[in-house]
């Protein structure tokens, strides 16, 4: 069964991308966020793209297990930038979701390839 964890850590990017070019246009804070958040929000895609590659199951853990860091990252800057309003709330609800549900698969993924080595 193929995974569709590549293409939806894909998406994420993108709009974690879109996002930021919205941060990027304020001045000073905005600027600063966007740029934490584009690091990590983008970074979790690439983790699991370079997993996908992955050399043996320890290089796999362990470029899913940095994904999944840099994914609780990701929530934290969106959650830091509702909070302060710096983006209105409701336009980051979805993406907060989508952010769970990529730390709940790859926390899911990392705990099965760890207990399977075990």
């Amino acid at each position: 069964m193929k995974s569709d964890l590549p293409e939806r850590t894909f998406e994420f990017a993108k709009r974690i991308v879109l996002l930021c070019r919205f941060l990027e246009k304020k001045a000073g804070v905005s600027r600063t966020l966007a740029n934490q958040l584009l690091r990590s929000g983008t970074s979790i895609g690439a983790n699991v793209e370079e997993g996908q590659a992955s050399q043996s199951e320890a290089d796999f853990i362990s470029k899913y297990s940095i994904a999944c860091k840099e994914a609780r990252e990701t929530h934290y800057w969106l959650q830091l930038l509702a909070a302060s309003e710096l983006v209105p709330p409701e336009r980051l609800v979805e993406m907060e979701k989508e952010c769970d549900e990529l730390i709940a698969i790859l926390t899911s993924i990392v705990k099965k390839m760890r207990g399977k080595n075990k």
